[in-house]
């Protein structure tokens, strides 16, 4: 009879933890995306999910079945790479509580699912703990664009020249106080403590989540994209 030593049974043991990784970090097969609950609980794999909900229609049945109104855009294509083939825009009513503006943003659609659970789990929660109001409006710098990455001549394309980003400026609540990224971030009032909050709770959601912390660039702004789907940048 032959038995496994400890030392035999760690190669298959690693295999096994190894495969378990892949199959978390992948976005998954349609059919697993497609199940995608927007009222299920952040993990640790919600904003590959998200990406990996793609341009197969289960993204738009994600949002329908959390009640989020919307309106389809039209495919853009550009041989520049300036275009995006799955895009939405909010429309107001629906399950959704803060406007954006100055206007409806044209986005991504798995980027569009993942603002609203950002709002709904992240955004809410912190100002009724934090600032005692809802955030009743998000201000943002725009999402679509068709420029590289800083506005460079050169290089790689940033992605908010296929519709999968947005710069937020700041916040407005029930209340009428004004919140914003330039003015508030520093210091320790309840108002940068927000932002904090809203900055780290979108490192749980989005693959990439860019704020002042990280450079100049973003010093009036969060930048919150889809990202990769194994790796994510959170600063």
């Amino acid at each position: 009879m032959t038995f496994l030593t400890p030392a035999r049974l760690i190669a298959p043991l690693v295999a096994i933890g190894l495969l378990a990784l892949v199959w978390l970090l992948l976005p998954g097969p349609p059919g697993r995306s497609a199940t995608l609950d927007l009222g299920e609980p952040i993990g640790s794999v919600t904003h590959r999910r998200l990406a990996g909900l793609g341009e197969s229609g289960a993204c738009r049945a994600a949002l329908d079945r959390a009640g989020i109104a919307y309106r389809a855009i039209p495919p853009r294509t550009a041989p520049d790479t300036c275009a995006f083939d799955d895009g939405i825009a909010w429309r107001p009513g629906g399950a959704r509580e803060a406007l954006y503006a100055p206007t409806a943003p044209a986005l991504a659609c798995p980027l569009a699912a993942g603002l609203a659970l950002w709002e709904w789990d992240i955004v809410q929660p912190a100002a009724a703990s934090l600032l005692g109001s809802p955030v009743v409006r998000i201000d943002h710098f725009g999402s679509f664009a068709c420029r590289r990455i800083y506005g460079r001549e050169s290089g790689a394309w940033s992605r908010h020249a296929r519709a999968q980003a947005i710069d937020v400026a700041g916040f407005r609540l029930a209340d009428g106080r004004q919140i914003t990224i330039a003015a508030d971030w520093k210091g320790e009032t309840p108002e940068s403590r927000f932002l904090h909050r809203v900055r780290d709770g979108g490192c749980r959601v989005f693959g990439t989540t860019l704020s002042p912390d990280y450079n100049d660039a973003h010093r009036d702004h969060l930048h919150l994209d889809e990202g990769g789907t194994v790796w994510s940048l959170c600063r």
